[in-house]
């Protein structure tokens, strides 16, 4: 712990850094693959699996059977549905089965067949049907909450940082996230449900808050930025992302722990469910959108300002007064706190952008 604890504190000071502005091609090409292979996994594997919710069907629920014997299930609705049933059994020991949209007639016949086959009565079989225009209805909200959200974000953020360069650095990283948990789930075929779409929306917010966290950072470190100062602005940006390094890793352990405690259960105790659906679409993105706050967000802002004509002459006279011999100019003192841990700098030096 001691240990982690002084690299945290030389990332902070400068000491130790890691060279996540130096590599970003590395990063991006790497990113450019994920989104690439994620794209084109829906295709390869012939669409993504899609609930009840969306596609409409049959929802058969089987309480107390005497066997837990899905094939049961198989064969009964295979009588009646063209597609395969989807059978999961639930926590409570009951049987979900899902099958295609059948008429009344057929719901009566498919939930006495269960009934028999379970051993239970007709009662305990509850059937209900769903309609596609549902999902279509939930599909249509779900765009439009994202597009709303993007566009509220991304002014708000301009606004704030007061340059439109964070902004779109911040949605870039967050289409990554995005794409990559929804390939993630093209890959695996496993169901995308209503409460898998509330994690993908849940995404959204927590990819955006690590990133204004790094970019509060880089703001600091920018605000006195000129050619006087020590470190170029990829050099300032690099350290604002190790400066952060130590945060971000917490954060991210401290929001998976529990996510993976609830998809443990969800999906190994409590069985398929809602649970197992939110979680787990939490859980990737969440650790997908770790990597891309430290790996993407800060590399696309230094390369979005690189080109630059006054970065790129600034950056050029920091160069040479360094190898010139000339020491940097002094920059404003930084109070330690009582741990000697180095202060953050004064919120009045934040606007200051160059």
């Amino acid at each position: 712990m001691k240990r982690f604890t002084q690299w945290g504190n030389d990332l902070y000071t400068g000491e130790t850094s890691i060279g996540f502005v130096r590599r970003r091609n590395t990063w991006f090409i790497v990113a450019i693959v994920l989104i690439c292979l994620s794209v084109a996994a829906p295709f390869l594997r012939g669409g993504f699996n899609f609930g009840i919710e969306f596609t409409g069907g049959s929802e058969f629920q089987v309480s107390a059977p005497t066997s837990q014997d899905q094939t049961l299930a198989t064969d009964d609705a295979a009588a009646y549905s063209e597609t395969p049933a989807r059978v999961q059994q639930l926590g409570d020991g009951s049987i979900r089965v899902q099958t295609d949209t059948l008429t009344q007639e057929q719901n009566n016949a498919l939930r006495a067949d269960l009934a028999e086959s379970y051993g239970t009565t007709i009662e305990n079989v509850a059937v209900s049907t769903i309609g596609p225009s549902w999902g279509a209805d939930i599909t249509r909200q779900m765009v439009i909450g994202i597009i709303v959200f993007l566009v509220l974000a991304s002014a708000l953020m301009s606004f704030y940082f007061r340059t439109w360069k964070m902004a779109v650095a911040a949605i870039l990283a967050l289409f990554h996230d995005l794409i990559v948990t929804a390939g993630v789930y093209a890959l695996t075929g496993v169901e995308i449900t209503p409460a898998a779409v509330i994690g993908f929306l849940t995404i959204l917010g927590y990819s955006l808050y690590d990133t204004v966290v790094v970019f509060d950072k880089v703001r600091e470190n920018t605000a006195n930025y000129g050619p006087g100062s020590a470190r170029t602005f990829a050099e300032s940006v690099n350290l604002a992302i190790n400066q952060t390094l130590v945060r971000s890793i917490n954060t991210s352990v401290v929001a998976l722990l529990p996510v993976m405690a609830i998809l443990f259960i969800g999906a190994f105790i409590m069985g398929a469910g809602t649970l197992r659906d939110i979680s787990l679409a939490l859980f990737i993105g969440i650790f997908v959108g770790a990597l891309s706050t430290i790996f993407l967000a800060g590399p696309l802002y230094s390369a979005v300002r690189a080109r630059e004509p006054k970065i790129r002459e600034t950056d050029a006279e920091i160069l040479r007064r360094r190898d010139a011999g000339i020491e940097p100019d002094a920059e404003p003192e930084e109070d330690g706190d009582a741990d000697g841990e180095p202060a953050r700098p004064e919120r009045e030096n934040d606007g200051a952008q160059v």
